[in-house]
């Protein structure tokens, strides 16, 4: 259903901008509403603790439903999923900026998130499906440009509107910009027809694999607090392997399709894309995290700095995410994958030498690396992971390797806090945590050799 006027060209150009700009979304929305907590903390007149749960059920109610919503996009149709989610999206940001208090903002950013959930893996599907597989490295390198502009762009837009309009804005802003996106994907893609339209969703499965997800999740952020030896976060890891054994004993002998389907879970080099994700995301999200309190609490930066600071690794990553997307054709997922690591390892290394006595500016090239390792691993990661499986797979694969990348993400925060919290004082602890993130991203490197395709595309 392209617009008069338009070729095919230009039709698939605007659609994959949508696409694009949806995914900006999604990151947008996190990044830019993580800067307005002391805003609402104020409003709400709550303390810390509670708001810093927006941050958390967000995370964890996406982390939760992304498999189950990347699979029902598969099942359903990725078009009809993202009209889905987006249309959550829309309306629980409006509901959320006239909250009345702070329970209510939490509900409706769980909802909020559910909704990204669903956009998510829908969007990266139909992003594959607008581009020819000769171009598949393309769809991954703009995937992954769109993140990087957003985590840039995040709190820098956040800010702002929270210092002038106010911290409701950002949610108000979601819906006009929503309703874009939707309005040019319901003229430019077309509807996706489900591959197998007779399969049902398996609500027993998604139940339990829910519930072991919640558990794991919520062990890890427990950890962070607590430590992993708690009775309390291995009561929960306990959960998880229960709940998670529940699910493969009632969904794998269900007479209907599982949830995660067998060709999925015995495909052992799909299985170890997730590995090498796990392994370098816990990098990633150290020098999220710990790089601005380094920067605040040893080298005395302002907030404003420390946001800024982190700019040189995003603007690399969203650089080398659309050059990455050129490169994959030439050069191939193993190549590619294993520099990203080997960059990810140098900026890891590089960043563990910040100390009181050392010049600011050995900290620059090291976020560049990071940047660069972050831009060729990801899109990489995630274009190889989509053509290894078979095509109606491609939002439930997309959905797993992202969400190997939350956990690893949580398992890293877990071990990095523990790691300087056990030093005698801050800044030897992140030298020591982010030199254990080194090994990690050299140990992602080495499944990268062994066990990921040469060009991204072969069989399991």
């Amino acid at each position: 259903m392209y617009l008069k006027g338009l070729t095919a060209s230009e039709a698939r150009s605007l659609g994959l901008t949508a696409l694009i700009f949806s995914i900006f979304l999604v990151g947008y929305d996190y990044t830019a509403f993580s800067v307005a907590l002391p805003s609402i903390q104020k409003t709400f007149q709550v303390d810390i603790t509670t708001t810093m749960w927006l941050v958390n059920a967000y995370a964890l109610a996406f982390g939760v439903s992304v498999i189950s919503c990347g699979r029902l996009a598969d099942m359903l149709g990725r078009r009809r999923t993202f009209f889905i989610g987006a249309t959550l999206f829309s309306v629980f940001s409006l509901l959320g900026g006239f909250s009345l208090n702070i329970w209510m903002l939490m509900g409706c950013r769980v909802m909020l998130s559910i909704g990204g959930a669903m956009m998510w893996p829908s969007v990266i599907g139909m992003t594959y499906h607008l581009l020819d597989s000769k171009r598949a490295g393309i769809a991954g390198g703009l995937l992954m440009l769109g993140c990087g502009v957003a985590n840039s762009l995040g709190p820098i837009i956040g800010g702002i509107l929270t210092d002038t309009l106010g911290w409701r804005w950002i949610l108000f802003l979601n819906l006009p910009l929503t309703l874009v996106a939707m309005l040019i994907c319901w003229k430019l893609v077309i509807s996706d027809l489900p591959s197998a339209p007779g399969e049902h969703v398996d609500l027993t499965g998604l139940l339990f694999l829910s519930l072991a997800l919640l558990a794991l999740l919520l062990g890890l952020d427990l950890s962070v607090d607590v430590g992993f030896v708690n009775n309390r976060t291995l009561l929960l890891f306990l959960g998880f392997v229960l709940f998670l054994s529940a699910f493969v004993w009632l969904d794998y002998r269900s007479s209907g399709e599982p949830l995660i389907p067998v060709d999925v879970v015995k495909n052992k080099r799909f299985f170890a894309e997730g590995v090498a994700t796990l392994l370098v995301s816990v990098a990633f999200i150290a020098a999220l995290m710990f790089v601005p309190q380094f920067l605040s609490k040893v080298w005395k930066f302002t907030a404003i700095q420390s946001g800024i600071a982190l700019l040189p690794m995003m603007i690399m990553f969203g650089a080398t995410s659309f050059l990455s997307g050129h490169l994959y054709e030439r050069f191939g997922a193993k190549l590619l994958s294993c520099f990203g690591a080997l960059f990810m390892w140098a900026g890891m290394l590089v960043l563990s030498k910040l100390s009181v006595q050392v010049e600011p500016f050995i900290f620059t090239p090291g976020m560049g690396l990071m940047g660069i390792g972050m831009g060729l691993f990801y899109p990489t990661i995630t274009t190889a992971a989509i053509l290894i499986l078979r095509y109606d797979r491609a939002s439930l694969a997309a959905a797993i390797i992202y969400m190997f990348q939350i956990i690893g993400g949580a398992i890293g925060l877990g071990l990095n806090t523990t790691i300087v919290a056990l030093a005698p004082d801050l800044a030897t602890g992140i030298s020591r945590a982010f030199l254990m993130n080194a090994h990690l991203a050299l140990l992602g490197m080495v499944v990268s050799v062994f066990f990921i395709n040469g060009r991204g595309k072969g069989s399991s």
